[in-house]
Order: structure tokens, then sequence, then C-alpha cells
């Protein structure tokens, strides 16, 4: 079938269009960054590590000398990068096409974020969270815009402990932590997405998941990182599920899109089914209002549930 076989090569042009990825410095989002340059899009690869970044700049613009590669430090476990970033972003730019939430951490040590959130929540949701509210307006006021929250099939295992989110008064689980903040994601995009409607915005808010792929992000993992050599997918192809979500004109509001393969770890990007955790309304409702405090980060959105 030729639904199961979307490759980058099927997406359409998108010179004009600027498009932030958020650690495009390295695996998937580098991947992802590398096919929208490619089609013409100006890239903003949004990293933490400077070198890294330039770096991975340097060989996109090897590949495709034409190519548009900006660079621009965030730090998404700072909460004051976020809004310096927010800042210099404005300055230079006048639209933002494409915003895709693909930075991570998985499993590293207990440890914090600079304002004193859990390092996973902190970094994989409220980062996020807050770089996605602060650039709304510029979403808003740009024709077919889309917002891409990279998730997980982890969330699976997550379950959202919207008292103790930051794991101060349970024994922190790495595997856990990790789950929930990307339960935390889709959460994050069921929310998001209903209160765009709620405004009568056209801004479209999806997620997506890599399936398998073999990455410097399971470099704390054990026994998943023994294994990627084995059943590891190459970025190229995990980039695929987010490439889709970011510029298939068959894509839906809300929609989640990963491989089409055995346990959805491998394959090609299809529409794939959440569990019903991330479909619970009342606790998406709840996380915003939570992240919203938390951050200090107001979207200005209408609920969408009067």
């Amino acid at each position: 079938m030729h639904k199961r076989r979307w490759t980058a090569e099927q997406m359409e042009n998108q010179t004009g269009r600027v498009a932030i990825v958020t650690g495009a410095n390295t695996g998937i989002g580098m991947e992802t960054a590398r096919e929208l340059a490619k089609k013409g899009a100006t890239v903003v690869i949004a990293s933490r590590n400077e070198a890294k970044a330039e770096t991975a700049a340097d060989i996109i613009r090897r590949d495709y000398p034409a190519s548009e590669i900006v660079v621009m430090i965030l730090d998404l476990a700072d909460l004051s990068s976020a809004r310096s970033f927010a800042e210099a972003f404005r300055s230079r730019f006048d639209r933002l096409d494409l915003l895709i939430n693909n930075a991570g951490v998985m499993m590293p040590p207990e440890s914090k974020t600079a304002d004193g959130f859990e390092l996973q929540f902190g970094t994989n949701h409220l980062g996020h969270f807050a770089l996605t509210g602060l650039l709304l307006d510029m979403l808003l006021a740009t024709e077919g815009a889309r917002i891409v929250n990279v998730s997980s099939t982890a969330h699976a295992y997550g379950s959202m402990d919207l008292d103790d989110p930051n794991w101060e008064s349970r024994p922190y689980k790495e595997m856990a932590s990790y789950a929930q903040s990307k339960l935390a994601n889709m959460l994050f995009n069921l929310e998001l997405q209903r209160r765009l409607e709620a405004a009568g915005s056209p801004v479209l808010a999806v997620a997506c998941h890599p399936g398998w792929t073999s990455t410097d992000l399971q470099r704390h993992s054990g026994l998943i990182g023994f294994f990627n050599p084995f059943f590891g997918m190459k970025p190229p192809q995990g980039a695929l599920p987010t490439l889709y979500a970011a510029t298939s004109d068959e894509v839906v509001a809300n929609g989640y899109y990963g491989p089409h393969g055995w346990m959805q770890m491998r394959g090609y990007p299809v529409a794939v089914e959440s569990t019903d955790a991330a479909k619970e309304a009342e606790t998406a409702r709840r996380l915003w209002e939570m992240s919203e405090k938390m951050t200090g980060v107001q979207f200005g959105l209408p609920s969408g549930s009067g």
C-alpha cells in the first residue's frame, strides 16, 4: 500500500516557511531539520549546545548549500532561556510556520532543572509548554502553522501524578518519570488543540513518536541502548513520523502518528492509537492549569471546556 510508504521525498516544497526544531543538533531532530531544509524551509536549530548545533548546521549546509540554517541557543531546562530564545526569535523573524517540540532527556539520574523541576518533566513537558506559549502569537498569525509534539510509545506506561509531578514525595523512578513526561506531551497536545479550536484558530497541534530509533537519547537507558544496533531504526527513518506530522495534508487536529510496523517500533508513518490516559480531557485541563502556574507562561486561549 502506498500509504504505508510515505517518505520525506513526498513532502511538498517548504520554501518561504520558517521552522523551529528543538534538539536538532543530533538524532531525529537533526534529520528533521535536514529534510525541511532540503525542501527549502528556513530552519532554526534550537539547542542548548552551541558547538554541537553549529556542527549539525555545517553538515546540513554542506549537503544542501542553498539551505538557510540558523543556530539559536535554547535550554529547555531553564525557563529564562526559553524567554530569551523567544525574544531573539521574534527580533529575527516575522513568521513561524512549524514549531517542532522534539528535544528531550530520557532516564537520566535524578536531577533538577534550573527552576527546580524534576529534569524529565521539566524539560520534556514544561520547557516545551513554556516555549509554545511564548511563541503562540506568531503561530496564530501564520497561515497553515502547526505545532508538533514528539512523544513516545513510553507514554503508554505513564501515569500523571498531578499532586507530585516532580517526584518530591515518592521515590524517583527514571523510567516512570520518563513515561509521565511523555504522557504529559500527549495531554498537552490534546488540551492545546481543544483551546485552539475554542479560539477559532486553524493552527494544528499534532503528536507523533519515532518508534524505536537508535539515537544519543538512550545513553542512560541501559538495555535499550545495548539493543539499539540490533533493533533501532536509523534517525532518517525515525524522523519520518515527525516530518509527516509537520507537513502531510492527511494530518488531522490532535492526530497521533508513528511507524506502521509491529508494536509501532519500525516502519513508515501512519495514524496510530494513543492510550485512554492520553485522552483524559479533565487530566489534560488540570495539567494545563498547573503548567501555566509552574512556568508563569499564559497562553491567553479560552479553556474550550465551556
